[in-house]
């Protein structure tokens, strides 16, 4: 029986090497390998789908939160508001700037950061919001503006995971200050290597930016107008993302597709599925479920046995990794600690067929 991987890289790559293959041979054969023409228009290529003034490709999506932070003016004593419940990249971004992350809980049936937790943790030292649209769920960006609104803060989205998600017709990304795309391979819209993209509307924010992602050059061969990064978008990347642009709505629509066959089958269960909240438009980077107390072990290694891939994001919510320690915070959000005790991510990619997501849940009925 053939195994079934959590995303199928080879099989994408096989659907679209006709289109791709010529892109990269366009950039050996053109030689303009630093900050080409695919990088600048992918850039404004990208900006146009996502609604904003402008688009900056960048070296990865943690490059992407930490320059946004750092172009925003964060820094030492700043507070900046965000999950625990999420990859480690969103915290790290706000550390390199010497500011210091404030988790709070998230909501128990989206798992995205829970406005009135953002609320009640506001501080004079809060300069900022980074919430985060969790496996391609939009987080509640209008709440989340009224508070900044409120106390003259910033918000600046992540995004990593919800490249085609919106709230409306607008996608996000185009939300707050400045919005932190990731192309990581897997990623709803992927690369193949590392890679990120920063989105803004504010034309000094987006000069700032300029400036920061290359050495803090702006003007002149070796003119340098502050301390600045080596984090630019690979002009091979960038033109393989051009291509994969074109098809992302047919790519989001079919991981809609897979989890609507999840929601279907495993309906009469005690599996918790994904819940819209009619929020905004979930694109399904995962697929992430919660299982009964105590028997998640048992349910991957029902899978296992049947070579389905599954994985657990995330295991330890940042407030409980070591890397944050010196915070303190030991108790106090226990969604957050619920959720991670009892989630399990289920293969999902655009190409996975009907009869794989039956499988799947076949062996899930198996085992409970």
């Amino acid at each position: 029986m053939n195994p079934i991987p959590m995303v199928d890289l080879e099989l994408q790559y096989r659907q679209l090497e006709k289109e791709i293959n010529p892109a990269i041979a366009d950039v050996l054969a053109g030689t303009r390998f630093i900050l080409g023409p695919n990088v600048s228009e992918f850039e404004r290529e990208a900006a146009d789908y996502l609604g904003v003034k402008h688009a900056l490709g960048c070296a990865s999506g943690t490059d992407a939160l930490h320059l946004a932070l750092r172009a925003a003016g964060i820094g030492p004593g700043d507070e900046v508001i965000t999950s625990p419940f999420t990859f480690i990249a969103t915290a790290e971004a706000i550390a390199y700037c010497g500011a210091t992350p404030v988790f709070v809980d998230i909501d128990p049936t989206t798992f995205n950061i829970d406005p009135e937790a953002v609320r009640a943790a506001v501080t004079e030292r809060t300069r900022a919001l980074l919430p985060v649209h969790l496996f391609g769920q939009p987080a509640d960006m209008d709440a989340l503006q009224q508070i900044a609104d409120e106390h003259e803060l910033l918000v600046i989205e992540d995004c990593a995971q919800s490249f085609g998600a919106a709230i409306g017709d607008r996608q996000t990304g185009s939300m707050g200050l400045a919005g932190c795309f990731s192309f990581f391979p897997s990623k709803n819209l992927g690369c193949y290597g590392d890679g990120g993209l920063i989105t803004t509307s504010d034309s000094a924010l987006h000069e700032t930016l300029w400036t920061l992602r290359n050495h803090g050059r702006k003007a002149g061969e070796y003119f340098h107008e502050m301390i600045g990064y080596n984090s630019r978008l690979d002009e091979i990347q960038a033109a393989i993302l051009r291509v994969k642009l074109g098809h992302i709505d047919q790519f989001n629509e079919q991981r809609r597709r897979v989890a609507r066959a999840y929601g279907r089958l495993l309906a009469d269960t005690d599996l918790v599925m994904p819940h819209e909240d009619g929020i905004g438009r979930h694109v399904y980077h995962q697929f992430t479920m919660l299982v009964p107390d105590g028997r998640r072990d048992e349910l991957m290694q029902a899978l296992k046995n049947e070579r389905i891939a599954c994985a657990v994001y995330y295991p330890t919510p940042l407030h409980r990794q070591p890397a944050f320690a010196e915070l303190g915070v030991h108790d106090g959000l226990p969604v957050s600690e619920q959720v991670s005790e009892r989630c399990l991510s289920l293969p999902i990619f655009p190409e996975m067929t009907d009869e794989q997501v039956e499988r799947v849940a076949e062996c899930l009925l198996k085992a409970l």
